[in-house]
């Protein structure tokens, strides 16, 4: 089951587009393009003090079948997460780069570092609410030096479920198509067939 914001864009989209029709009716001068969901220039997206008008970002919710405890674990403990990446099939596939050959590396402490899918992901935890919440500084290997982005996710039980409601924000513009897919081939998709196995 997906939701997610960016499936919601469209839709929005079409709102503006239509209110951009309206512009000359209403005796509005215009519709900035940023707002439409096209391409803008710095002026458009950052006013004179430097504040940025306009920003990507992610927004996916996804249940899962299992308890918060579970899923919190599997998010954030070395050993669980290495089988999650090996479900993924990533290594497999060739996508990772060759370097990208260094341990898995995660747990539960505020402040700690973490080194995912051999090296391609790291950053840090920032916030960690056992079985609640998880917040972390995340970045790609590609990325520019000193680039982090903010990946949150609440675990909110439903049941005998656990709803993920995940925000990641703070990434390269441009980024957002395809980390939004990336997410769910590779976090939500094995993360799902990890949880479907029997714990031990």
């Amino acid at each position: 089951m997906r939701h997610s914001l960016i499936d919601r864009r469209g839709t929005r989209r079409d709102f503006f587009i239509g209110l951009a029709a309206l512009a000359p009716i209403l005796g509005v001068a215009g519709v900035a393009l940023a707002s439409l969901g096209g391409p803008a220039t710095a002026s458009e997206t950052a006013s004179a003090d430097g504040v940025t008008q306009t920003a990507d970002a992610i927004h996916q919710e996804i249940v899962f079948k299992a308890a918060p405890e579970r899923v919190y674990a599997a998010l954030t403990d070395a050993t669980q997460f290495d089988k999650i990446i090996e479900l993924s099939g990533i290594r497999q596939s060739g996508m990772l780069p060759a370097q990208a050959n260094k341990p898995t590396e995660i747990r539960p402490e505020t402040g700690a570092a973490f080194v995912l899918f051999g090296g391609f992901i790291t950053g840090r935890q920032i916030e960690l609410v056992p079985n609640v919440r998880i917040v972390q500084a995340w970045r790609a290997a590609g990325w520019a030096p000193g680039v982090f982005s903010i990946a949150k996710f609440e675990l909110v039980k439903q049941g005998a479920a656990t709803r993920i409601v995940f925000d990641h924000t703070g990434f390269p513009k441009g980024a957002g198509k395809g980390l939004a897919a990336g997410w769910h081939k590779n976090y939500w998709e094995p993360l799902t067939k990890f949880l479907a196995q029997p714990s031990r």
